[in-house]
């Protein structure tokens, strides 16, 4: 048995469906009668190698199975590599949790800057104003 594993997430083989068709496009003969494009998918439920809080993780973000299509290259080993690969980074990049933000005030001199352009700009805007020539 086979495994892919990638940042410690290890997806054994026996747990991915891999389906292969022709894949389209030009080639000849070759692409008519060789099966070279791959479509894998792995029910995340289904799986045993990841526990209920990680399941949940990935289907908020990809659904409840996951699947990949490759059909880049002229081969069905190597289009199924790709696949296996791609379908791993996804999982994985499912299981990372974000990090929080961190809230931040502005410092003094920030909050002065800001307030000194302010000034300048009502300034400019002061200026263009024309002459008010009422004061007879």
């Amino acid at each position: 048995m086979s495994r892919k594993s990638l940042k410690g997430l290890v997806i054994p083989e026996s747990e991915m469906k891999v389906r292969f068709s022709p894949s389209g496009g030009p080639g000849g003969q070759h692409a008519n009668k060789a099966n070279t494009r791959v479509e894998l998918t792995w029910n995340v439920y289904e799986s045993t190698v990841i526990g209920a809080e990680d399941k949940e993780r990935i289907n908020r973000k990809y659904g409840p199975v996951l699947r990949i299509v490759v059909d880049e290259t002229r081969s069905q080993s190597r289009n199924r590599e790709i696949a296996q690969s791609r379908l791993l980074a996804k999982a994985v990049s499912a299981l990372e949790t974000p990090k929080n933000r961190v809230a931040t005030k502005p410092s003094k001199s920030a909050k002065a800057r800001r307030v000194s352009s302010k000034k300048h700009r009502g300034e400019l805007k002061r200026l263009r104003r024309s002459p008010n020539l009422d004061d007879d």
